[in-house]
């Protein structure tokens, strides 16, 4: 595989948080030499490396002067800025990871490129047996929450793969199961009337940028089961909407504390 061919370097930039939070587990955030503004794991990270992007927005002339060895991505959102970085005649390894196997799979690929594969499958078993853990606790569960995780309120979008996996890994009721497998997000759209209609019992919500507006939900949905028992949330994105660490250091945490909370 092409990627290979950037084994060992020395600086790296990382236009994403989830790899900005991975090298740190790995103990190699020396290499580390610019980061999104969006990077919040790990807190130390966003006082010591120079900021050099926004997600859909890179300072090229920047990044140009720190000369790194490799630049990581996330997403077709950021195809233009790749573009632009290769014209520049950057290094570019953009990933578009969706699953939770992709999830681990991209992350492996990164810690192969740092040299330390070892440390990374201690992590992995680590996350692997949380996952286990949680969906062994779950399974003989005597309802079936219905949940809805928003993740955009207008238009309203849902059905992010890897929080759905998450949630089927809980044993749970998805609302719209058909959506996960959809990676683009026009494709994700709900309406107002399939929410209603399709009465969720608990609504997560985590929208990237602004906070969750509860006033909105609880008129929009009033005649739902979640707004009727009180039972919407809000998760924080920076453990939950990144596709990296996050998920299974606290995201799977979160969710599973909100859905079964009440028993």
């Amino acid at each position: 595989m092409g990627f290979f061919f950037f084994v060992n370097p020395e600086k790296i930039i990382c236009l994403t948080e989830e790899y900005v939070e991975l090298l740190y587990l790995l103990g190699e955030q020396k290499r580390i030499v610019g980061i999104s503004s969006f990077v919040k794991r790990p807190p130390e990270a966003i006082k010591e490396k120079p900021i050099v992007t926004s997600f859909i927005k890179a300072n090229i002339k920047k990044i140009n002067e720190l000369q790194p060895d490799i630049i990581l991505g996330f997403s077709d959102i950021q195809a233009e800025i790749a573009k632009e970085l290769v014209l520049n005649h950057h290094n570019v390894f953009i990933s578009n990871q969706r699953s939770i196997e992709e999830i681990f799979r991209v992350m492996y690929w990164v810690s192969i490129i740092v040299g330390k594969e070892k440390e990374f499958l201690q992590l992995e078993e680590k996350w692997k047996n949380k996952i286990n853990y949680y969906n062994n606790i779950t399974k003989n569960n005597n309802k079936k929450y219905k949940i809805l995780f928003i993740e955009w309120d207008d238009p309203i979008i849902g059905g992010i793969c890897w929080v759905e996996e998450l949630l089927e890994i809980l044993n749970v009721e998805l609302c719209f199961p058909e959506l996960k497998n959809k990676k683009q997000a026009k494709d994700r759209i709900l309406s107002i009337e399939e929410i209603n209609q399709v009465n969720p019992d608990v609504i997560i919500n985590s929208w990237c940028g602004k906070k969750t507006d509860f006033d909105w939900l609880k008129k929009t949905f009033s005649n739902t089961n979640a707004i009727k028992n009180n039972c919407i949330y809000e998760i924080d994105p920076a453990i939950i909407l990144q596709p990296g660490p996050a998920l299974f250091e606290e995201g799977i945490d979160v969710l599973y504390r909100i859905i079964y909370s009440e028993e």
